[in-house]
């Protein structure tokens, strides 16, 4: 799939922008504070309905752009094409956000799931691999949510259900409130969690099934990578016994230790843990890898091959490893932003300035 034109307007630092985009690479480039980021962004938000870069919805809009006292309307208009048909998506934020989809406004966030498919690169992936399990979940939330918004809802519903147990843990500790009650939050954390893990290590499989040739070509077969699946809960049964084991210690907490909240995965190197022992080298080539299984995992499942967003990644890459990425990315549309216009040995990049 592809992006035809995106419009922004009163959007971070646009007041009124439209851009057109090539079919294949597609170069943004400027100094530093131009808004480069901006339109990944306004991408990324159409694509999976919230932004990579803050939770504070009011900050996308530009305040400074209305002349007198009234807020301005914040909103981003795209035309995509998918292999069947176009797709327009428009964002429209002022007290709250909502989405159309072909003109028609949606009546739930999951409805904006699955009707642009990006992968996103940033400097900042790098921190997959360090000692930061949340940035792997996030990782694996923002894939699966592309491809089975269902799973969005059961994760939304299990943060629910766990914190309402987390504040019951405390008022059995300081209220003296009843354990009895815990079985109902019990009961519904396993249900809702193992639909999460389900999908979790339905996906992790997937991405490792693709992650090792892609790995293998980039370096010459001379690194065998391996992604693993880390769970604290096996079975329903297992994951409800192992609750109410350890019931008294979470009420003397008061947070709730077992869960998919606690999931991760790992990765490694020629049987060496990434985070551990690889060089910063070795992270950017893996994190190379990881999207880009990520990517084919998006076209087996969906035969689309999904638009590949490169914020100021390629700074943080050598020659070799650019033009190898660049192999594994022929069918694909490409936005790159940067601080130059760059040079590829490839054809048809169309440069934005």
């Amino acid at each position: 799939m592809t992006i035809k034109t995106i419009k922004l307007t009163n959007f971070r630092n646009y007041v009124q922008q439209e851009i057109i985009f090539g079919n294949d690479i597609n170069i943004i480039y400027g100094d530093n504070a131009q808004g480069k980021t901006n339109i990944i962004e306004a991408i990324f938000l159409c694509s999976l309905g919230k932004s990579f870069r803050t939770n504070k919805e009011k900050e996308l809009i530009n305040i400074n752009s209305s002349a007198n006292n009234e807020q301005p309307i914040c909103q981003i208009e795209i035309l995509a094409e998918k292999k069947d048909r176009e797709i327009s998506i428009k964002y429209k934020q002022l007290e709250k956000k909502e989405f159309h989809i072909n003109g028609i406004k949606i009546s739930k966030m999951s409805e904006i799931l699955g009707n642009i498919y990006c992968v996103l690169f940033t400097p900042e992936d790098i921190s997959i691999f360090k000692n930061e399990p949340n940035k792997r979940r996030r990782f694996l939330n923002i894939m699966i949510s592309q491809l089975r918004p269902a799973y969005v809802h059961s994760l939304n519903q299990y943060n629910k259900v766990l914190e309402q147990r987390n504040i019951y843990l405390k008022q059995i500790k300081f209220e003296g409130k009843s354990e009895e009650i815990l079985d109902i939050w019990d009961e519904q954390l396993v249900a809702l969690g193992t639909k999460v893990y389900n999908y979790r290590k339905e996906f992790v499989e997937k991405i490792n099934e693709k992650i090792k040739q892609i790995h293998l070509n980039t370096t010459n077969n001379e690194e065998n990578i391996e992604i693993t699946y880390k769970s604290n809960i096996e079975s329903p049964e297992k994951y409800l016994e192992k609750l109410k084991r350890k019931r008294e210690v979470d009420i003397q907490k008061g947070n709730t230790g077992t869960g998919i909240h606690r999931d991760d995965f790992e990765t490694t190197i020629n049987n060496k843990e990434v985070a551990i022992y690889s060089s910063q080298g070795q992270k950017r080539t893996a994190i190379i890898s990881l999207k880009l299984a990520e990517a084919e995992v998006i076209y087996e499942e969906k035969e689309e091959y999904p638009i590949i967003l490169l914020d100021d990644f390629m700074s943080e890459l050598d020659k070799k490893r650019i033009q190898g990425f660049l192999e594994n990315i022929k069918n694909n549309q490409v936005l790159i932003t940067g601080t130059d216009s760059l040079a590829f040995q490839t054809q048809n990049i169309a440069y934005i300035k």
